[in-house]
Formats: structure tokens, C-alpha cells, sequence
């Protein structure tokens, strides 16, 4: 199954390669046309690898994410961490205009990591850790730094730079500007190799320290993860809502929560579910395009809400 997954995945990526305004077809590049070839190289490749990359590595880290949490609604999205990176960046912005991307990511790294752990940090002080009080409780951390930037944004006249951040777009990916995304390649694989470790963890800290591993040493292995993923994926293509809560959460439904072996179809389904909505974006309003944010945004958001109702259903 996981063969065919995969396969599906490789399909899907060589129909995005051959979508959009530019005149690329296969008929066009076994013509040898040398239009058609340079496009394919410089943007269409570059493009659906990002996808690819972007996709996998946000799913993965929503999973690592709902394990610390110990709650599977939650994702980066949804308890502060994009919004944290994306101050971070902000501050790179408005201080050194002139900083190359490696310093932004840094920067907004470390943004994360510390809006990630105010997140932890909240979530250990709350009495009674209702399953819904959780997600809610990190959105709202998340709405108020969003409000704190938006409004630095504004006062350094750089909300349209803020937009460009908060909003998935893999329209302005082209060869030389998305290779930060292979670092998200090698984290993705990070955790599946630690997967195990992050199982532990996720059943609490006593557990964790009975069974002879260092419940504070997994945490900031998941911290860091999380925090790099989110901010390398913002610093290259923008915020991706919902992924990472909706594609663990459909996993799970499909083949439970062991997390090593769902972490592969994880990994899978979510590359598979952004290359699926960049292509409707693409062709829904031809030649125009929707950035991918806004299609991941709309379906996220009612599946986010179905497995909401679902959860309370199963309880009543």
C-alpha cells in the first residue's frame, strides 16, 4: 500500500509539472524545444520538489507536535509557532533589511523555538487539559503575537511583505531560491528515525523517565525540529495552515498510532495533499493563479472542524 502511495505521489508530481501558463508539454520537450527545456528546469521542477518537500516536512512535524502536546489538535500553525517565525522575521527585516535568507532562518528559528515553548510552557499550567481547551489555547497565543506583528508591520510600512509570509505560495519558487527546503527533507527523516523516542515522551514524563530516557533532552530534539521546519518553510514559501493537524489526524483514522509506521504515510499523504490542492489553485481560475495557502486554508479548516465534532460525538 505504501508502494502505491508513493506512486500516487509520483503521479501527481508529474501532473504539476506540466501545469500552468507556460507553454511546457511533453510533446514540447521531446521536440527539443529550448523554451520549453529551461522552464522545466529553472521553475517547474524546482516547484513541485518545494511542494514535495514543504508538504512532507509540515505533516511530520504536526505529528511530533500533537506527541508533545499529547493532543491531536493541535499543529505549528495552531499554537503559535508560524506566527512567532514570522515576527522573527519581521525583526530581521526591520533591522537588516540586507540579511540573506540563511540569517532570516536562524532568526526566525529561534522565534519559534521560543513561542513553540511558551506554548508547552501555558499548556503545563492549564488544570484540566480538555481536548478542545488545548488547540484553542494555541490559537489564541497564536492570534495575539499575530496581532503584535501585524501591527510593527504596519508601522514600518511592511504589511505586504507581512502577507507574502503568512500565506503558502509556491507560485515564486524557481531554481536557487528553494534549496533551504532540503533541510526539511533531512529533519523529516530525523523524525521518523527518533520516532520512537517521541512516542515515549508523548505518554508523559514519568513514563518517559522509567523507561531510562531523558524526557527534557527527546522535548528539545521534537523543539527543534518543529521550530526548523516551520521556519524554514515560511522563510521560502509562506505559512501552510492546517496541514500538519489534518493529514497525522487522517492517518491515524486510516491505520492507527503507531508513529514509526505511520510517519512514511504521513509523509506521503501530505505531499500527495499539497501537490493535489497547488494543482487545483492552478487550474481553478486558469490563468490565474490561488496561492496553495488559500486552497490548504479552505479544506483544512472544515476538516479541522469534522474531526472537532467527531471528537465531542464520540464522547457524548
Amino acid at each position: 500500500m505504501l508502494i502505491l502511495g508513493g506512486a500516487g505521489v509520483l503521479l501527481l508530481a508529474v501532473v504539476s509539472m506540466f501545469v500552468g501558463v507556460s507553454d511546457v508539454s511533453l510533446t514540447s520537450l521531446l521536440a527539443g524545444d529550448e523554451n520549453a527545456w529551461r522552464i522545466f528546469w529553472i521553475s517547474r521542477v524546482p516547484r513541485t520538489l518545494s511542494i514535495i518537500l514543504a508538504g512532507m516536512a509540515l505533516s511530520v512535524a504536526g505529528l511530533i507536535m500533537q506527541l508533545m502536546a499529547r493532543n491531536k489538535f493541535v499543529e505549528p500553525s495552531t499554537v503559535g509557532t508560524v506566527e512567532s517565525a514570522s515576527l522573527g522575521i519581521l525583526v530581521v527585516t526591520v533591522f537588516l533589511p540586507g540579511a540573506s535568507l540563511f540569517v532570516k532562518m536562524s532568526t526566525a528559528t529561534v522565534f519559534a523555538v521560543a513561542g513553540t515553548a511558551l506554548f508547552l510552557l501555558v499548556l503545563r499550567r492549564i488544570p484540566l487539559r480538555n481536548t478542545l481547551i488545548v488547540p484553542l489555547v494555541g490559537i489564541m497565543l497564536g492570534g495575539v503575537i499575530a496581532a503584535i506583528t501585524t501591527f510593527f508591520a504596519y508601522r514600518f510600512d511592511l504589511l505586504q511583505t507581512l502577507n507574502s509570509w503568512m500565506v503558502g505560495d509556491f507560485s515564486g519558487v524557481l531554481r536557487g531560491r528553494y534549496e533551504l527546503l532540503w533541510i526539511v527533507g533531512a529533519l523529516t527523516v530525523i523524525g521518523y528515525l527518533a520516532a520512537d523516542r517521541f512516542t515515549v515522551a508523548g505518554m508523559g514524563q514519568e513514563f518517559t523517565t522509567n523507561l531510562g530516557l531523558n524526557y527534557n533532552r527527546v522535548m528539545t530534539l521534537g523543539l527543534i525540529i518543529v521550530s526548523l521546519i516551520s521556519a524554514v518553510v515560511v522563510v521560502s514559501v509562506g505559512s501552510v495552515p492546517f496541514l500538519g493537524l489534518i493529514v497525522p489526524n487522517l492517518v491515524s483514522l486510516m491505520i492507527g498510532d503507531n508513529v514509526r509506521r505511520a510517519i512514511p504515510w504521513v509523509a506521503i499523504f501530505g505531499a500527495g495533499f499539497v501537490l493535489a490542492c497547488d494543482i487545483i489553485g492552478r487550474t481553478i481560475r486558469y490563468p490565474y493563479e490561488i496561492p496553495v495557502g488559500v486552497i490548504v486554508s479552505a479544506i483544512g479548516s472544515a476538516l479541522f472542524l469534522y474531526l472537532l465534532l467527531r471528537k465531542r460525538s464520540a464522547r457524548a
